[in-house]
């Protein structure tokens, strides 16, 4: 026993040396450069996890709020809403790309960038204050969101430009997985902020309210102003590598010399680029349609919508993380191609193919024209108690504190399919258990995917600089994210 003991003292005294024999050695920078450069790369992970959930945040809370501020909007109105942030975001991308290198930097393009997704996600909160036109200022926000998202483009060159080779497989896999950690956490966030109710509490007294659909927009706020004072001069650093290892490698004194040294499969990389706009197109079905599917499929109340969905979705999250934690080691046995074939396509095609209703039944329908009467008795209601002051005789009603106490919200909600979408009256409606088993294979199959075809494809690229084959990259998955709310709802309402 003794024995083993001093082997065991042994083994971990030899290890401690090894560890403290190991000095920093580079012939490309110095230890202080080594560490401010994976600082600019942490911040460009959260940078990244930012975006992305500041697209996803709203997505569950969406519909209910738009349907809240302005009840004719409908469906097809949300999918505009929803497509509005990517839309300019594939607009933007190229002009952000080429400020950033004019520049020579990104720091300014990201400060912009970050400083206009302050403002739009402080004005999407604060939509009440509009008398009129509310869809339409909502439509303007998640605009102005995606212009300040163009920033993606930039962030993935730096990110390509701040790696050697050995290290950029790795950089890319952290970058796919807080990129959609950003997708799934968004709507977890926004179940979290459901006890705080439709009606919340007033932050501008009889002008605007907290509640669970503005408090998303209040969190997306408080971020990107963390996010901010990340880009300062004290804080972010840049320091790009990878020319420098180019250079080294190949002997020349020039980064375009390196460029020679290698050439592209550019059949592979737009077949990459092109699977990447349908894996993300099916990655927007769910969603777009998760909290509406959910409120005309099984009758839930908006609230119950926002909190189901939200856990659910936090599942997913869960799950995306231990599917990321299983790539390294699948890589030990399998090719990255087919592992991204049978452990993403596959499982996002079984998703989708699960979703085919075989319920007992058509699902509950409601009358589309008692929605308007409900929400023309809640306008009245609210309109009335906000101007009662004083003691009032209201319908020979003798102790008007019964009738001060009134809640504006026990107008009933009304639940189910609307009669609007006549598909309802014959279609079958989907099982709760198919919903979830559905999602859950979503959950699996997009991390996989989504990483694998990133990893590969700036495998493909080489060394050189990737920033505009990045930007072809964002421009997919944001045309994926355009057209999927626009055309998934048009087919869904009609």
């Amino acid at each position: 026993e003794m024995e083993h003991i001093r082997k065991a003292e042994a083994w971990v005294s030899d290890k401690l040396k090894n560890k403290q024999k190991k000095p920093f050695t580079s012939n490309l920078e110095t230890a202080q450069e080594y560490k401010e450069r994976w600082r600019s790369i942490y911040i460009i992970y959260f940078t990244m996890f930012l975006i992305s959930l500041g697209f996803s945040i709203i997505l569950t809370g969406v519909w209910p709020y738009l349907d809240k501020l302005d009840p004719t909007a409908g469906k097809e109105f949300m999918g505009y809403v929803v497509a509005a942030n990517p839309f300019a975001q594939m607009l933007f991308s190229p002009l952000v790309g080429w400020w950033s290198n004019k520049l020579g930097s990104i720091r300014l393009p990201v400060l912009v960038s970050l400083a206009l997704f302050t403002l739009a996600s402080a004005m999407y909160s604060s939509l009440e204050l509009f008398s009129s036109h509310r869809k339409y200022w909502m439509l303007a926000t998640r605009f102005l969101v995606g212009v300040s998202s163009a920033n993606i483009a930039a962030c993935r060159s730096y990110l390509s430009a701040a790696t050697t080779i050995d290290e950029r497989t790795k950089a890319v896999s952290m970058i796919s997985l807080f990129q959609v950690l950003g997708f799934v956490i968004g709507p977890a966030l926004q179940a979290a902020v459901v006890p705080l109710g439709n009606e919340g509490f007033w932050l501008i007294y009889d002008r605007l309210r907290l509640n669970m659909y503005t408090a998303s927009g209040w969190i997306n706020v408080f971020l990107s102003i963390l996010n901010f004072c990340c880009f300062l001069p004290a804080i972010f650093k840049e320091r790009q590598i990878a020319a420098k290892e180019a250079m080294l490698q190949q002997g020349v004194k020039t980064e375009r010399e390196t460029w020679k040294g290698t050439k592209p499969d550019y059949l592979a990389a737009w077949t990459l680029i092109v699977a990447f706009f349908v894996i993300v197109f099916n990655f927007m079905l769910l969603e777009t349609l998760g909290t509406p599917l959910t409120m005309d499929q099984f009758a839930w109340t908006k609230a119950d919508a926002l909190h189901y969905m939200g856990l659910l979705m936090s599942v997913g999250a869960v799950i995306a993380c231990v599917c990321f934690a299983t790539i390294n080691p699948l890589m030990k046995h399998f090719s990255e191609v087919n592992v991204m074939i049978w452990g993403g396509f596959l499982y996002m095609v079984l998703g989708r193919g699960v979703y085919i209703p075989w319920g007992d039944g058509p699902p509950v329908i409601y009358n589309e024209t008692d929605r308007m009467s409900v929400y023309h008795d809640r306008t009245i209601c609210e309109k009335f108690f906000a101007n009662l002051t004083g003691t009032y005789d209201f319908n020979n009603v003798a102790d008007d504190k019964n009738l001060t106490n009134f809640n504006c919200n026990d107008v009933k909600e009304l639940i189910g399919c609307p009669s609007s979408q006549t598909w309802c009256y014959y279609t079958k409606k989907m099982t709760i258990y198919q919903f979830i088993f559905g999602y859950i294979l979503t959950a699996i199959g997009y991390p996989i995917g989504v990483t694998l075809i990133q990893t590969i494809f700036s495998k493909i690229l080489g060394p050189r600089p990737q920033g505009v084959w990045m930007g072809l990259m964002t421009g997919s998955g944001c045309l994926s994210r355009v057209l999927g709310p626009v055309f998934v709802t048009y087919i869904y309402t009609e």
